[in-house]
């Protein structure tokens, strides 16, 4: 089992590590952008960090104190998406005695998601004024929600990638964000540069949602191809790094036209935490090894 230091230890790490990394289009070391800076989402990821790490915490209550905690330090919505990835993730692994049950235990905890853990999350969504909503004409977050948090998103997964990843257990998260960061890790690209190569994948395979709910689906579709040139580039062998003044003009041209590509950053988060669920369940292998 993780101890509650290492999940929000994780928590922190893969927060921090998205914001690290020089993905086109988001806050990152290289801009701010979208009235919004680095340091933002650095005091973010320290404020929910001990959040999700509590246990005997439900899902519900994991997100809405997570926004709470992060309306403390911020004024703007810097983790929405990040957060509702993170709250699930950091309920299975409380139960999981090695990483390669982190699947099986997520499982379970969607499946025992409730209508009291939709009714917060509506509140927490409401509290961190999420842009691109809009009214619906079922399960509307500005009204009581009648059915559980997983039906919610399944009826929400159309239209927004992270609602799809509760309904199919994070499938994206898994099949391509954490594939592709830790295949491009393995190959000794640094950890922010893997993270941008996974991000990328994330972008190129699958129309970012919050560009479709602020923009269209088109100027989605025409950034996805963007993405899938770098990694044509990539798979020349011509590695990311040595596109950087492409990336930064790439990078500036979407932020001029308020583009944002956040649901491809959350779910590259996802990955990342993944990652960091890993490498701890590794530790703590490596440190019983030595003690025996």
């Amino acid at each position: 089992m993780l101890a509650e230091q290492q999940i929000a230890d994780s928590v922190r790490w893969a927060c921090e590590q998205e914001v690290n990394a020089p993905k086109p289009g988001n806050v990152n070391v290289w801009s701010d952008g979208h009235n919004m800076a680095v340091q933002d989402f650095l005091s973010s990821a320290a404020a929910i960090a001990p959040v999700m790490a509590q246990p005997n915490l439900k899902v519900g209550e994991r997100i809405l104190q997570s926004i709470k905690a992060t309306r403390k330090v911020v004024d703007c919505n810097t983790n929405l998406g990040i957060v509702l990835l993170f709250a699930p993730l950091c309920d299975a692994i409380q139960r999981c005695s090695s990483f390669d049950q982190l699947s099986s235990e997520l499982e379970k905890t969607l499946a025992a998601l409730t209508i009291e853990d939709a009714r917060l999350c509506y509140e927490a969504i409401r509290l961190a004024d999420a842009g691109g909503m809009g009214q619906q004409a079922e399960e509307d977050i500005h009204q009581q929600p009648k059915v559980t948090l997983r039906k919610a998103m399944e009826l929400a997964q159309n239209r927004d990638t992270i609602a799809l990843q509760y309904v199919n257990n994070y499938q994206q998260v898994w099949d391509i964000g954490y594939k592709q960061l830790t295949e491009a890790l393995k190959c000794g690209e640094k950890v922010e540069w893997a993270s941008t190569i996974a991000y990328l994948y994330l972008l190129a395979r699958v129309p970012d949602t919050l560009i479709i709910r602020k923009q269209s689906r088109h100027i989605a579709q025409t950034v996805a191809q963007k993405a899938q040139l770098f990694i044509l580039k990539m798979n020349k062998n011509r590695p990311l790094s040595k596109s950087t003044a492409e990336l930064t003009v790439w990078d500036q041209e979407l932020k001029s036209h308020a583009i944002n590509p956040g649901t491809s950053a959350d779910m590259t988060a996802a990955a990342l935490l993944l990652f960091a669920f890993e490498q701890a369940f590794d530790s703590n292998r490596i440190s019983v090894a030595r003690c025996l």
